[in-house]
């Protein structure tokens, strides 16, 4: 089952981010992928906000996660784009179950490193404001997330 969001801009990819949280729930997992400065940091920025999350979101290319607990529920925030290739060093399942919200940017370069029941978001850029966003749930639990968001 595949979704089609179109952000038109910043705001509504934040917007939509804002609406995942609503739905949140402890050990959350979304995905989210597409090219350099397609929208990924944005959604989390937005997500974050929701949360409760006062912190500066910025991008944790050279830390690869950052966490942040001062919202509602803890916040992993991953990116894998610099990651050396089987590196097994980080204890991804570790964070699926911390009962905090995952979201991982560059997710495509762990695929056998995530979790079976997730929410993924691929960016893809149509102009320099437009982005679509497709989103696939991966579990029942995440269908129905999908389904109450858009």
């Amino acid at each position: 089952m595949n979704f089609k969001y179109t952000s038109k801009n910043e705001r509504d990819t934040m917007t939509l981010a804002q609406n995942f949280e609503s739905e949140k729930f402890p050990n959350m997992v979304i995905c989210l992928d597409g090219e350099l400065g397609s929208g990924k940091t944005v959604f989390v920025k937005g997500f974050a906000k929701a949360l409760g999350i006062e912190e500066n979101i910025t991008s944790p290319t050279f830390n690869l996660i950052k966490e942040y607990d001062s919202g509602e529920l803890p916040l992993y925030h991953m990116d894998v784009y610099r990651l050396e290739e089987n590196d097994d060093s980080v204890g991804f399942s570790e964070y699926y179950n911390k009962g905090g919200i995952t979201i991982i940017e560059w997710s495509e370069i762990i695929k056998d490193k995530l979790p079976d029941e997730r929410v993924e978001i691929t960016f893809k850029f149509i102009d320099e404001n437009t982005r679509v966003l497709n989103i696939v749930p991966y579990g029942t639990v995440y269908e129905e997330l999908v389904e109450s968001v858009l």
